[in-house]
């Protein structure tokens, strides 16, 4: 049989009908009937969309940048309180609703493959869009112009599980009527992702039960919803994704934040070792009440060092994380970052965070001290067995792979760290540390966190100042916190 006995004939090709230009006009055609003959939909569409609409309030904070492809009528870009919000429909009966329900926003008729707007935004919607699309990976391909590096692409689209369920209830009246829809896997989506020039950042599962059954359904879908194996069954796919990076950025200010509290032995080599980076360097300690002669032994060190960009603070409260927190607050660098005064990770190492940082592999580069072999006492046996506890915790709950959460290395963007900052309510400050205070804020706002391997030194100075069971009771109260605000929300 030759290569060209499975390739049809034009002919043939002509007589389906079929034109990518047919198939979106059809849609608009169902779309526009929709919204003149039923544009309120059922009491389990109303349901369903409620549901939908509490998802998207969790991941887009309010006040934000805000497109939506595919808007509809609107209510879930109003939903999300957005600073300027954009809605783009192919249906102009569609939009006439929305224009009438939602003054306040914008909205635009155009296809989803040819986007009529320009603008920049923080979070582009794509709800159960791409179902319905002719070509998905055309569409995507168009968020790029409407996106940044920053930009947030937020997507749900239904699981193919639900394709017989969802097909039955049309048929019964229970919901709209659909036209054939494109059933996507995760996998499926996240290669057509890759292939636009976007990357997956997470993805989980949502709505066991979209009925509104009283208090079943709210257990059914903020609890069972999480867990294996009922998991499988979720209705919906919720994706979040951002561009793919391309270059590095602008070398940029590093400001290094040391927290220090009974280290004086170690505070010359802090100075000797804590390399210039970028655009320069700006060591910023935080002296946390010592009982030894650290504050001292950094002032004489600040004279003595004149060349370097140096600030020194008296902690105002008690614990790392406090002291992490005034540091940062004060800092005047692009970049910020932590190290241990302790040395245990080596300030040689932290290039390698700076570049990651700068070349977009992660808008966090978290250290991870389990990854190379440790000398003998660099930590405990039974703090590594807390450690790796609370990496498998911390990693279900944020879905984002966390291999070390206690190292105290951790660097981001200073615009990030204000964005974590001026979210902190939404958690709390019970984290003594400070690493929980970044991971969670970083996982609310979806962050991209990047593990990277550190060698894990032994103390030269000093005793650890972390006790092991008063704050691993803190630690498993903060998986609690987690689990609520995180992931059975």
């Amino acid at each position: 049989m030759s290569s060209e006995s499975n390739v049809a004939p034009p002919a043939q090709a002509q007589s389906s009908g079929y034109t990518p230009a047919g198939y979106t006009a059809a849609r608009k055609r169902h779309w526009d009937d929709v919204a003149r003959r039923s544009p309120e939909p059922s009491c389990f569409g109303r349901h369903y969309h409620a549901l939908v609409q509490r998802i998207y309030r969790f991941v887009i904070p309010r006040g934000e940048r805000v497109l939506e492809v595919g808007c509809g009528n609107g209510d879930l870009l109003a939903a999300v309180a957005p600073s300027h919000g954009v809605g783009i429909d192919l249906s102009d009966e569609m939009l006439k609703l929305a224009r009438l329900r939602h003054p306040e926003l914008t909205f635009v008729q155009g296809d989803a493959q040819d986007l009529p707007v320009r603008e920049r935004f923080d979070y582009i919607i794509l709800s159960d869009l791409v179902n319905d699309l002719e070509n998905v990976q055309q569409a995507l391909e168009c968020l790029r112009a409407v996106s940044t590096p920053r930009t947030r692409v937020v997507l749900n689209f239904y699981s193919h599980m639900w394709e017989g369920p969802l097909r039955w209830a049309g048929r019964a009246g229970l919901q709209r009527r659909a036209l054939p829809q494109n059933w996507l896997t995760v996998e499926d989506m996240q290669n057509l992702l890759y292939l636009a020039g976007f990357e997956c950042i997470r993805t989980w599962p949502e709505l066991l039960c979209p009925a509104p059954l009283p208090l079943l359904s709210a257990f059914l879908n903020r609890v069972l919803a999480r867990l294996w194996p009922f998991r499988m069954l979720a209705l919906t796919n919720i994706m979040l994704a951002r561009l793919r990076p391309t270059g590095a950025a602008a070398p940029a200010v590093v400001s290094v934040i040391v927290p220090a509290r009974n280290e004086a032995g170690n505070v010359p080599q802090i100075f000797a070792r804590v390399p210039e980076m970028g655009r320069g360097t700006e060591l910023i300690f935080v002296e946390g009440h010592s009982r030894d002669e650290t504050y001292q032994a950094i002032e004489a060190h600040l004279a003595q060092n004149p060349q370097r960009r140096c600030r020194l603070l008296r902690q105002p409260g008690v614990g790392k994380g406090d002291a992490v927190r005034a540091g940062m607050e004060v800092a005047t660098g692009e970049v910020l970052m932590i190290l241990d005064a302790d040395l245990t990770v080596a300030p040689e190492d932290l290039p390698r965070f700076y570049a990651a940082l700068q070349e977009g592999k992660g808008e966090m580069i978290n250290g991870v001290r389990l990854v190379y072999p440790m000398e003998d006492r660099a930590m405990r046996f039974m703090n590594l067995l807390g450690n790796k506890f609370f990496t498998f915790a911390f990693t279900w709950l944020m879905g984002q792979p966390i291999k070390d959460t206690l190292c105290g290395t951790k660097v981001l963007w200073a615009e990030d760290y204000r964005r974590i900052a001026h979210n902190r309510g939404y958690f709390g400050e019970l984290d003594p540390f400070g690493d929980y205070d970044l991971l969670f804020g970083a996982a609310k706002l979806g962050l991209k966190i990047v593990d990277l391997p550190i060698r894990y030194r032994e103390r030269v100075y000093g005793t650890t100042q972390i006790h092991r069971w008063r704050h691993g009771w803190l630690l498993l109260r903060m998986v609690a916190l987690a689990a609520r605000r995180l992931k059975f929300v």
